[in-house]
């Protein structure tokens, strides 16, 4: 299956005025990213590391920026869902019952 591409999903607005406020900080975490894109990975594989990063690290508004990011790549729900399946025995069910739920949030 094809997957479908649309823009990527503008940032929220607390990270928009973080950036604002904070420009020497936004650049340097631009390098950051910069320098993990670049390796063999292709983007989609990239996304599904970042969003299992951000599943195990139990960072909300990580799930959720990187499943935004995620779907605007095409990525299917049921990629997404597998990430937070193969969490679940390193998480346990409690912590992979509240990403599925962050998950669901951005999906609807």
């Amino acid at each position: 299956m094809a997957q479908r591409r649309v823009s990527p999903p503008p940032p929220p607005r607390a990270y928009s005025d973080f950036v604002k406020k904070f420009p020497d900080l936004a650049a340097a975490w631009e390098s950051i990213a910069a320098a993990g894109r670049k390796g063999p990975l292709s983007e989609r594989e990239a996304r599904l590391v970042k969003l299992a990063v951000a599943i195990g690290a139990l960072r909300e508004g990580s799930v959720h920026s990187s499943v935004r990011k995620a779907a605007s790549a095409g990525i299917n729900p049921d990629d997404i869902a597998q990430v937070i399946a193969l969490a679940a025995g390193t998480l346990g069910m409690p912590a992979t019952v509240a990403v599925h739920t962050w998950v669901r949030e951005v999906l609807r």
